[in-house]
Order: structure tokens, then C-alpha cells, then sequence
């Protein structure tokens, strides 16, 4: 599997992200582009500890209960998402795009880039947890917009 953390696959990444134009279509659920560019990044930095979210206790329970499941297959289509990550307003394309691609970039610095080591809804993470999450993550919402 693709790795956040190798330079190589990290750029991938970008290089799809840069694919991305103001008017990409969503082939499935309902965000905008731009909607989906602000998301992607804010989960990102949770990795970082810069988006701290909190979560009661059914849904810490939920997460680490559905936490296996998650990291052996892939995202659905209209995968529900907490509400703190659903952005509904308008959000400046070139500025949400520049600020997700410097946050996924930072993951090339290695596992010190992540900070959190206990997440809000999954629970305790590893590396390979982080790894696995985020590159899923991107990797459904790049698809969802066809790049």
C-alpha cells in the first residue's frame, strides 16, 4: 500500500490535488470542491494536534469499535461524516487547495509530524493507523471529484 509518510506516493497525492479545478464535479455525495478541500485539510491537522475536536462518549465507543473495520476497506460513497467536518459554507478554491496540499506535504516529515496519538473517534492510533486513515481519506474524496 501507498504511504503518506514516502515522498514519492505523498506527491501523488499532490499531483491529484493539483488536478483539481474550481469547477470539478462531485460524482457522489454533497460537497463542492472547495467544501471538500477545507474538509480534507481540517481532518489533516487533527493529526497534527491543531484541530482539536471533542466527541462524547457513544461516539468514542462507535469509533473504536468500527476502527478495524475502517482501516481494512475502503470509504464508501456518501460515507456519513461528523459534523464537524461537514463545511457547508464558500471557501476561496486556490487558498483551501494551497492549504491542503502544504498539510499533506508535512506527513513526508515523518511520524513526528504526528502529534496525536489518541483520536477523538477512532481511539488509540498508530502510525500505520495515521497512515492508513488519511491516505484512505484523501484518496476517497480525489475520487470523488474524478482525479
Amino acid at each position: 500500500m501507498s504511504s503518506i509518510f514516502d515522498k514519492t506516493d505523498n506527491q501523488s497525492i499532490i499531483d491529484r490535488i493539483n488536478n483539481l479545478k474550481p469547477d470539478s464535479q462531485r460524482q457522489w455525495g454533497k460537497m463542492s470542491v472547495d467544501q471538500m478541500l477545507k474538509h480534507a485539510n481540517e481532518t489533516i491537522i487533527v493529526a497534527f494536534g491543531e484541530n482539536q475536536i471533542k466527541m462524547n462518549f457513544v461516539l468514542k465507543l462507535l469509533g473504536k469499535m468500527l476502527k478495524k473495520k475502517m482501516l481494512n476497506s475502503d470509504f464508501g460513497e456518501n460515507s456519513p461524516t461528523a459534523k464537524e467536518f461537514i463545511f457547508t459554507g464558500n471557501y476561496n478554491f486556490d487558498e483551501a487547495k494551497a492549504e491542503l496540499i502544504k498539510n499533506f506535504s508535512r506527513f513526508t516529515e515523518g511520524h513526528q509530524s504526528i502529534t496525536l496519538m489518541n483520536h477523538p473517534f477512532w481511539g488509540k492510533m498508530t502510525y500505520e493507523d495515521w497512515d492508513i486513515l488519511m491516505w484512505k481519506h484523501i484518496n476517497h474524496h480525489l475520487k470523488q471529484f474524478g482525479v
